[in-house]
Parts: C-alpha cells; sequence; structure tokens
C-alpha cells in the first residue's frame, strides 16, 4: 500500500516517474488561489439563476435567506475541503481524495465521470453562454453560438498549455472585470427608484425545470442557489501549485468564499430593490433589465460585455483545474499514461488540457442541437456531481479514522457537526437532482455506467501513484 507522505518540493505528487517527465511545481499565491476560486464560481449563473430562484419564493425575504443559505452550505463544504487539502495537497484534488479513503476504483471512475459528464459538460455549457453573447457583437452566420464556443475552448486551453502564469494572469484580469460587472449592476440597482421605474417585462419563455408544490420550491430553488455558487471545490485541483498550502488553501477557500457571498447578496438585494420579486420571476435577463432601466439599452449592451467577461473567467478557471484529473488518471492506469505527462516547457499537462478540450468540443458539437442547452446540461451533470461530491464529504470521516496520526494543518471546526452537515447537503442535493430533473439526469448517469470497463484497466496497473 502506498503511503500518502508530504513529497518532496516542488513537485507534490512524488518524484516524477518514467515516462511522465516533469511534475507540478508550486508557481501560484494566495490570491492567485482567490482569483480562480471567485473567476470560477462567479460566472454566468448570478446573471441568469436568479430568477428561478425568484420564481420559487414566498417573498423577498425568503428570496435573500435562501441565498444566505446557500452560501452557507457552501462555506460548511469548503471548511471539509481545506482539511483534506491541507493534509493531502496533491493537483489530482478530488480524485486524489477519494483515491485514499475509498480505493483507486471509484477514484477512477470519478476521473471518467469528471471527465465525460462534470467538467467538459460545464465547460461546453459556458463557452455556449460566451457564444450566444458574442454573436450579438460579430455573428459567424449559422450556429454562430457553436462556433464561437468552440473558438473560446481552444483559444482559453491555448492559454493553459503555454504555462500555469499564463493562464493565471488571465484569469486575475478576468476575475477583476466580473466583480466590476457585478458592482455596476450593484450599484445601479441601488440608485433606481423602484416607484417611479416601469419595467414592462415580458413573461419568460424559458424552462424553470419547475415544482408546482410548495413544500417542493424551496429545495428545488436551492438547486440553482448550489449550480450558481458551484465551482468552489475546483481549489482541489490548485493544492499540487499553491506555495505553502498547508497554510495558503484554507485562506484561499475561505476568503474566496466570503468575496462570493457578499458579492452575491449585494447583487441580488440590487435585483430585489429595482425588479421587485414579481418582474424578477419574469426575467430571464434581470441583469440587462435591470441595466436598461438604468441607462436604456445602452447600459443593457454594456452588461453584456461583462457577462462575456465573465464567462471567459468560468471558461479559464475551469479549464485550468478540469485537466488536473486527466493527469492524476494518466498516473495510475498505465493505458493511459500519454496523459500523466506533465509538460516540463510550459509547466501544466498539456496532454491532459487538449484531451479535455476534444472532449467540450464534442459535446458543443452536440450541444448545438439541442433546445435549451443550459438546462439540458443542468440536468446532465448534477446527479453525478453530487454523487462523488458525498462520497467526497464522506471521506472526512473515513481518512481521519483509517489515519489517526496524520498532522493536519487545518482542522474542520465542530467536528463532526460541520462535515455531517456537508453530507445531508450533497445527498439532498443528489435526491433533488434526480426528482426535480428530465431525462437528461438519468442520461448522465447512464454515461457514469459506461465508464465501468475502466476499472478493469486500473487494476492491471500496479496501483496509484499519488503518494
Amino acid at each position: 500500500m502506498p503511503t500518502d507522505t508530504d513529497p518532496p518540493k516542488p513537485a507534490r505528487d512524488g518524484p516524477a516517474t518514467a515516462g511522465h517527465g516533469a511534475a507540478p511545481s508550486a508557481t501560484l499565491g494566495t490570491l492567485d488561489g482567490m482569483a480562480f476560486v471567485v473567476g470560477t464560481v462567479v460566472g454566468i449563473g448570478i446573471f441568469r439563476t436568479p430568477q428561478v430562484v425568484a420564481a420559487h419564493s414566498a417573498d423577498g425575504l425568503s428570496f435573500m435567506l435562501l441565498w444566505l443559505l446557500g452560501g452557507a452550505l457552501v462555506l460548511v463544504g469548503a471548511l471539509c475541503y481545506a482539511e483534506l487539502a491541507t493534509s493531502r495537497p496533491h493537483a489530482g484534488g478530488e480524485y486524489h481524495f477519494l483515491a485514499r479513503a475509498w480505493g483507486q476504483p471509484v477514484a477512477t471512475l470519478f476521473a471518467w465521470a469528471r471527465g465525460t459528464v462534470i467538467q467538459t459538460g460545464a465547460i461546453a455549457t459556458v463557452a455556449f453562454v460566451y457564444g450566444d453573447y458574442a454573436t450579438e457583437l460579430l455573428p459567424l452566420g449559422h450556429h454562430s453560438a457553436s462556433w464561437h464556443a468552440a473558438i473560446a475552448i481552444l483559444a482559453v486551453t491555448s492559454i493553459n498549455v503555454r504555462g500555469a502564469r499564463p493562464g493565471a494572469r488571465f484569469q486575475s484580469l478576468f476575475t477583476v472585470l466580473t466583480l466590476l460587472a457585478l458592482a455596476v449592476v450593484a450599484i445601479a440597482g441601488w440608485l433606481i427608484d423602484p416607484a417611479a421605474a416601469t419595467t414592462a417585462i415580458a413573461a419568460a419563455d424559458v424552462d424553470t425545470v419547475g415544482a408546482s408544490q410548495p413544500a417542493a420550491s424551496a429545495g428545488l430553488a436551492l438547486i440553482f442557489i448550489l449550480l450558481t455558487y458551484g465551482g468552489w471545490n475546483e481549489a482541489a485541483y490548485l493544492s499540487g501549485e499553491l506555495r505553502d498550502p498547508q497554510r495558503s488553501m484554507w485562506r484561499v477557500l475561505a476568503f474566496g468564499i466570503a468575496v462570493i457571498v457578499t458579492a452575491y447578496l449585494l447583487v441580488n438585494h440590487a435585483y430585489l430593490h429595482a425588479l421587485g420579486l414579481d418582474d424578477m420571476s419574469r426575467s430571464p435577463v434581470v441583469a440587462a433589465d435591470l441595466m436598461r432601466l438604468a441607462a436604456g439599452d445602452a447600459g443593457a449592451g454594456l452588461i453584456s460585455l461583462f457577462v462575456i467577461s465573465a464567462a471567459l473567467s468560468t471558461l479559464n478557471a475551469t479549464v485550468f483545474t478540469g485537466a488536473r484529473v486527466y493527469y492524476a488518471l494518466g498516473r495510475d492506469v498505465p493505458a493511459l499514461r500519454r496523459f500523466g505527462a506533465w509538460s516540463a516547457q510550459g509547466g501544466t499537462p498539456a496532454n491532459a488540457l487538449w484531451l479535455q478540450a476534444a472532449i467540450a468540443l464534442t459535446l458543443v458539437a452536440f450541444g448545438s442541437l439541442a433546445h435549451d442547452g443550459f438546462t439540458a446540461t443542468v440536468e446532465y451533470t448534477a446527479p453525478v456531481f453530487w454523487l462523488f461530491l458525498l462520497l467526497v464529504a464522506l471521506s472526512v470521516f473515513v481518512l481521519r479514522r483509517r489515519e489517526p496520526q496524520r498532522e493536519l494543518p487545518f482542522r474542520v471546526p465542530l467536528y463532526p457537526l460541520t462535515p455531517l452537515v456537508f453530507v445531508a447537503t450533497c445527498a439532498g442535493m443528489l435526491w433533488s437532482s434526480l426528482a426535480y430533473t428530465g431525462r437528461g439526469a438519468w442520461l448522465g448517469v447512464a454515461v457514469l455506467i459506461l465508464g465501468l470497463p475502466l476499472l478493469w484497466l486500473a487494476r492491471r496497473g500496479s496501483g496509484p501513484r499519488t503518494g
């Protein structure tokens, strides 16, 4: 059995093995990590999902309380991740945690799920949103949004293949632009006089995947709120490249999420103040409608540019962290060792990045034929995502019991209550994602099952090399 001891610097995956070349190095600081967390989370969701949440909220107070509850649940999850990541820093992130807690087969199946359902589905979704808004500025003919989406994926992947530092600089720039967009929306919303505003918002022709029973409304609203907060867990994949992760990881998560929750509460309060709950529930583009009230069509156009920057921010962070699991899988499964190579020139898992791009482009090609790619992707990814997040949550208990002597630079406060809340949240979201969504959810489960042959390939290897 391999041991998960602290690896030598600069590589946190242990010494580079033959055939794998260079290894990850500590090039990212705390502010870089926070930029990735904020940039991954604060993206397209906050410009769309408030409409769904408003439609399932009884009043303005419950609307705001649901967003606050979502932020609290995310913080609980982040504290659990901080314990796992500071005690076991590794570029494989959740893959590494699952391998240690549940064994290589579960980790291998997670890598398949992340590569074919979770991460690549998220990349394609964000790229489509970018494509929709980019088409307004530069139409590219038939399937313009798909062409823009494909170009964005290739461009962002190319930047990240060049190295971690270019990707980090790109991320910091667009994270600042995204936060600026939220600040503009928040300030504009507070300056609008609700009594004088005439919105004339038409009924939204969107599928909210709604449930008519009041008891289900809050649960459904929470699904979309946690979707909007989604991405904070990507910080786990930075732990192998952070300087002094034992100290910096919990700061990256805690401070990054504090920024996100504060921004979301301010922006949603601005939406509520300017539009009111009823108009919000009828508007699929609440930010554009708010800015149209504040500054006319020019304001709506300006916010569209900001949404593009938000989509690029999310896309870059998702591409950066997503490829790390292919790298970890390639090191553990000999048949996939090509993707376990770390480029010495760029300091990145270049082969893994290009593989991820190829799968995401395939999903873009299929998504171009769908009626509502956003909703379909939520259905497709949600159950598989929450299943493995539940297993990661349970890993806190499993690894504490299995390795009682291990040093924990950061301990989850109020153990075992805090991780129990995280476990309950994941279990509830898993059930809800199957109960409240359509056939896309079961398609995602089917793709997960198609990955079972990988378990045979993993058994042919010599075991995980993640120590």
